[in-house]
């Protein structure tokens, strides 16, 4: 008998965009980096905090592509 691997399938875990910081941002959303996770910050601390992830289409650069790619990862509270 062979002994096989198993990789288990770990759905990563959602991300509050009203109280993570920049670096929790950058880390577990695609397509975000740390100078765009910054800003996301800076929307919030400015505008105050969100009250739905479309919200994030009020940051210059972060468009529907990159919003519907990460929306399950997403979340308001």
């Amino acid at each position: 008998m062979q002994k096989q691997d198993s990789v288990a399938m770990v759905a990563p875990a959602a991300v509050n965009i009203n109280s993570a910081s920049a670096e929790q941002l950058a880390l577990a959303l695609s397509g975000i980096g740390s100078a765009k996770a910054a800003e996301i910050v800076a929307y919030r601390a400015e505008h105050g905090a969100f009250s739905s992830v479309e919200e994030l289409l009020n940051i210059k650069g972060i468009g529907r592509k990159t919003l519907e790619r990460n929306r399950y990862r997403l979340v308001v509270e």
